[in-house]
């Protein structure tokens, strides 16, 4: 059933947001306890709003969310519920406030129905780094299913709940969309409020939708998206109704060559290649091939930021406020990047690491710029190959190389989606989608169209 479709009935009567509720959790307890989806499920706070939202549905004062059911990342605070970060640092830590994202949901009339397992911190390309254990793909069993929003993509792919929310990074979101055969987005950097989201890297870090189609997440992106006082990175500009599709007529296409290089499975570009003229032939638009010279220095570019920015976020766990102290309690990932972090900022290095990879990402933000002039979207693959098996060790040089076509994405500050577009082996394939910064409304126009080839 699509989101559509759900709303309608609900509106209608003919499903109450409490049957809705009740039927996700069924589905939660029979499910995952093999999936591993969910760390925490708000039975009793997502029944006891389903019988609210009813009342308001029965009045037509109801939101736009009224009645559909949302897994939240555990790095985003909901008062109440406990926030992890999927780490035993933070085990016994309730949230005290609600993200501004959360807010939002809630005033729509979402109904949070759990804290979804992720990479512990954010730190991790497939969901096999959380300390309470590894997040299955509910689509592909074998095999991990992304991440390290694992678990809000896992959630909605297993129909735990309607829709979910991740934070991307360097691809947190999209990466786990492709693999779970899901819709994912990553906002433009400044379209939605980080106020809430313990961050992984605060200058590249964005909170976005994950849906099993495109309506449900241009729907959630819309009750997310906007300015916060709270969070003076956001766009001040109104936010526009993303679901009403338009067909997005007289654009021109990009692909790069420099990602058809980088691709390890050639199979997964040729899907790529074959939607990308599918899409064109549709819009009646040619297929433009755009230089990006710097998409190889992604990798090498992001890990000095994120290493700093992530030691620097982590100096608040240091036992004394809340939780146990980092160093002391966290995983080998997590560990990796706070040590890495520290060596980079150490006094005698001057920050030159750090300061070289910003110069470095700006020169990846100017490549985009110039290929935007020539074309109004760019098509890539999400993964430069398919997911590893489940318990398959891979070394830190492999699972950074996993995020190689999304993080141009995150370093440039624009946004991107991925949708579905066939299978190999048995497993999704999810074609990325990139679009100028706050352009998001493009975005969804194209992910439709490729949603309905």
């Amino acid at each position: 059933m699509s989101t559509q479709e759900k709303l309608n009935l609900l509106k209608s009567g003919k499903l109450t947001a409490e049957q809705n509720v009740k039927n996700c959790l069924q589905k939660i307890k029979k499910e995952n306890s093999n999936i591993n989806a969910l760390l925490y499920v708000a039975e009793k706070e997502a029944l006891a709003q389903a019988k609210y939202v009813d009342k308001k549905l029965k009045t037509n004062t109801a939101g736009k969310l009224a009645g559909l059911t949302i897994a939240v990342k555990s790095n985003i605070n909901i008062i109440g519920m406990p926030i992890s970060c999927a780490s035993k640092t933070l085990e016994n830590y309730s949230g005290t406030y609600d993200a501004d994202v959360i807010r939002n949901i809630k005033a729509q009339d979402g109904i949070i129905i759990g804290i979804a397992n992720c990479d512990e911190f954010a730190c991790g390309s497939f969901g096999s780094n959380s300390a309470f254990g590894a997040t299955k793909n509910p689509k592909a069993l074998g095999v991990y299913p992304g991440g390290s929003s694992s678990g809000s993509a896992a959630a909605v792919a297993a129909g735990f709940c309607d829709l979910s929310l991740g934070s991307d990074t360097g691809g947190s979101i999209r990466n786990p969309a492709s693999s779970c055969g899901i819709v994912g987005i990553k906002p433009s950097y400044g379209r939605v409020s980080r106020y809430g989201l313990i961050d992984l890297s605060m200058s590249l870090d964005q909170i976005g939708p994950f849906a099993s189609d495109v309506y449900g997440a241009a729907l959630l992106m819309e009750v997310i998206a906007g300015h916060s006082d709270a969070d003076p990175t956001t766009y001040d500009k109104a936010v526009p109704n993303y679901t009403n599709f338009q067909n997005p007529k007289s654009i021109s296409v990009g692909l790069s060559g420099e990602f058809k290089k980088l691709c390890i499975n050639k199979e997964i570009y040729a899907l790529v290649e074959n939607a990308a003229r599918s899409l064109a032939q549709k819009l009646k638009s040619q297929l433009k091939n755009v230089i990006l010279k710097y998409t190889h220095l992604g990798v090498q570019t992001y890990y000095p930021i994120v290493y700093t920015e992530f030691y620097s976020g982590t100096r608040k766990f240091d036992g004394r406020r809340y939780g146990k102290k980092i160093e002391d309690s966290c995983g080998e990932e997590v560990l990796r990047r706070i040590l890495g972090g520290k060596e980079i900022s150490r006094a005698e290095h001057e920050g030159q690491y750090y300061r070289k990879a910003l110069a470095t990402k700006k020169l990846i933000a100017e490549d985009f710029n110039s290929a935007f002039k020539q074309v109004d979207v760019i098509l890539a693959p999400t993964t430069p190959d398919l997911p590893p098996q489940l318990g398959k060790k891979l070394s830190p040089e492999e699972d950074y190389a996993t995020d190689a076509f999304t993080i141009p994405a995150n370093l440039a500050g624009i946004a991107a989606g991925v949708v579905q577009i066939g299978t190999l082996k048995g497993i999704p394939i999810g074609m990325q989608v990139m679009v100028p910064a706050f352009k998001e409304e493009l975005l969804f126009n194209v992910l439709e169209e490729i949603g309905n080839i």
